[in-house]
């Protein structure tokens, strides 16, 4: 990765592992000559990680950084490549040390051994430091320290940079006095927040209390509503009553003369049906009487061929 994005000023890595994914973030100072064109050399490191490293699922993230003017590491290759190129090694260390300092650098401290003199000249050492800066104990983990090389062609050079960045806190570096203030100020707000949030509770407290008096008056209001309403039902109601009760007595006397008229009817079909009926027991006997003659006749005809042949 440090060879391949040289050019795009490569800083730091975060491997972050999940169950199906491996991310990849990479800190670049530049993240378009990272990312190349259509994301190529993205494409590249991944398929160059996964077959070397054998990483299942690389996804390789482009993050970029905020102030490369504070990166040890970008800086002092940065450097490298200008001596490289033909720069002076003074007038490059002065320059970015004064960069470093104007982006709010705490302290720097620039170690530049090897060959500076040029050709014939002895390898010596030329140390430039400004502000504050930490080389011992545990605080010296604080401090962002990079070493690179140069190799131009009077010899080789060897460059140590450490910058204290603007937001790291020493210990040795807390003033008493202040942080005491700045508990009483925190302390201050606390009772404050805690005074309005009464206050805020005591209004809250008064509108529930006339949000409680407004529904027990809507509710007065309710009952005598649902009274007025029960009231004129009862008066529609007793209405109703004598209504019903005088259509009850028409629909009685409506039966009554239907009954009367059906009982007419009945006494009048019931005679007819009797007429009809003495009319059809008469056809019956005149039909019975016929008959009986007619069998009379038969038998006295079969008794007379009966006497002939004997």
């Amino acid at each position: 990765l440090d060879t391949k994005l040289e050019r795009a000023g490569f800083c730091g890595i975060d491997i972050i592992k999940t169950p199906l994914v491996t991310r990849i973030v990479l800190h670049v100072a530049k993240p378009g000559l990272a990312i190349g064109k259509g994301g190529s050399t993205i494409k590249e490191l991944t398929a160059k990680i996964e077959s070397d490293y054998s990483i299942d699922n690389p996804q390789i993230e482009i993050s970029e950084i905020k102030n490369p003017n504070l990166n040890a590491r970008i800086l002092a290759k940065k450097m490298a490549s200008m001596i490289e190129s033909g720069y002076s090694w003074r007038s490059v260390s002065y320059r970015m040390i004064k960069d470093i300092m104007d982006s709010g650098a705490q302290g720097v401290e620039l170690i530049v051994k090897g060959k500076l003199s040029g050709k014939g000249g002895r390898k010596r050492q030329q140390r430039v430091a400004i502000g504050y800066l930490k080389k011992r104990g545990y605080q010296s983990r604080y401090v962002d320290k990079f070493k690179a090389a140069a190799y131009p062609k009077a010899g080789a050079i060897g460059i140590t940079l450490s910058i204290v960045h603007p937001d790291v806190i020493f210990p040795d570096k807390i003033d008493v006095n202040e942080v005491i203030a700045a508990t009483r100020v925190v302390a201050e707000e606390v009772t404050e927040q805690t005074e309005t949030t009464k206050e805020t509770e005591k209004k809250d407290e008064k509108t529930e209390a006339k949000k409680e008096t407004s529904k027990k008056e809507e509710v007065k209001t309710d009952k005598k509503e649902e009274k007025d309403e029960f009231k004129k039902e009862k008066k529609e109601e007793h209405k109703d009553g004598i209504v019903d009760k005088i259509k009850d007595v028409a629909h009685d006397i409506e039966e009554k003369v239907e009954d009367v008229v059906d009982d007419i009817k009945e006494k009048i079909t019931h005679k007819d049906e009797k007429k009809e009926e003495a009319k059809v027991e008469e056809k019956k006997k005149v039909k019975t009487e016929v008959k009986e003659e007619k069998k009379d006749e038969k038998t006295e005809a079969k008794e007379e061929v009966k006497e002939e042949k004997k």
